[in-house]
Parts: structure tokens; C-alpha cells; sequence
């Protein structure tokens, strides 16, 4: 019996680790215009770049995401064929913890003083949310968009770590409607 649980918890641990990791991690939505081909793409311009946070992590998100962009060929031009444009808002959201509520009567049998309520503690944490967009400049049809959503840390690693985690999701796989 002891073998079979140890066989368990060994296959269960790595499951368990892995979902914990995840739940952290940015939330990130993609959409694109079918018709966008971004196969002739070459150039890109900044048009808005991020509003919201501190000058060092406004800085960051461009440098993320001009690293991303040249990687897959793009260039930084004056004039591009797709402008880019970031904002970065956040929002305080709470969360409630278990509430207890004990009805009846306590004690031996059922008998004795009635059970205390307890209230639900709240926690409250701020949401961030990174937008970028793309637009083809000579057509001012929008091409690409990606949202990433987390929690955000006062430590700068961590927030750092948030970021490049939101951008390396927010471009595997793009440009993914490539003609």
C-alpha cells in the first residue's frame, strides 16, 4: 500500500508543481485580422508607446517588445509599414476568503450556546493589463492585438519576470495569420 501511494505522490508532484506555476503566470489573448499579410512587412514605427507604470517599466515593455519584433526581421523605421502603439493600465480587484457560517447550537447533543458567524476576510491585489497593438499605416486597418493580464508585485524582478513572461507569450507564434 505504502508503495502504491509513494508511486502516487511521485507522479502527482510534478502535476501539482506545474499547475501551481501557471496560475501565477499572465493571462494573454491574442487577436488577428485574417486578412492582415504580414509577409511584406519589414518596418514598424512607434506611435504610442506605453502610458501607464514607472519610466523604467515603460522602457522595458518597449525594449520587449522591439527585441521580439527585430527578432522575427522587423525593423524600427521612421515611416514602418505597421504602427505600434502600447498602453498599460491597472485595477485594484479583492478576493474573499472562506466564510464560515455555523448555524445551530454547539456543545454536547446540540445543546449549549449558539455558533458564532465569522466574516469572510477580503484581500485586495492589483491587476495590471498590458494592450499592444498593430496597425498596417497605409490601410488604418487594425492587424494584430495582444492583451496580457496579471497580478502585479512591488518587487521589480518579479515585475520584470511578469512582463517577459507576458511578451513570450504574447509573441510565440507571431505573426500567426501570415499569408
Amino acid at each position: 500500500m505504502n508503495r502504491r501511494f509513494a508511486a502516487l505522490a511521485a507522479l502527482a508532484l510534478p502535476l501539482l508543481i506545474s499547475a501551481c506555476a501557471s496560475v501565477g503566470g499572465p493571462t494573454v489573448r491574442i487577436d488577428v485580422d485574417p486578412g492582415a499579410d504580414f509577409s511584406r512587412v519589414r518596418t514598424y514605427s512607434w506611435v504610442a508607446r506605453p502610458d501607464g507604470g514607472t519610466p523604467l517599466m515603460q522602457q522595458r515593455i518597449v525594449d520587449g517588445i522591439d527585441s521580439r519584433l527585430q527578432a522575427k526581421g522587423w525593423k524600427l523605421a521612421p515611416n514602418g509599414y505597421i504602427h505600434v502603439s502600447a498602453h498599460v493600465s491597472s485595477s485594484e480587484k479583492e478576493s474573499q476568503g472562506a466564510y464560515y457560517n455555523r448555524v445551530g447550537y454547539v456543545g454536547w447533543g446540540g445543546f449549549g450556546p449558539p455558533a458564532p458567524n465569522t466574516a469572510a476576510p477580503t484581500d485586495t491585489y492589483e491587476v495590471g493589463t498590458l494592450v499592444v497593438e498593430m496597425v498596417n499605416a497605409q490601410s488604418k486597418r487594425s492587424a494584430w492585438r495582444g492583451t496580457a493580464s496579471g497580478t502585479l508585485h512591488d518587487d521589480p524582478a518579479k515585475m520584470n519576470a511578469l512582463l517577459q513572461a507576458a511578451l513570450d507569450k504574447m509573441f510565440t507564434g507571431f505573426p500567426s495569420a501570415s499569408k
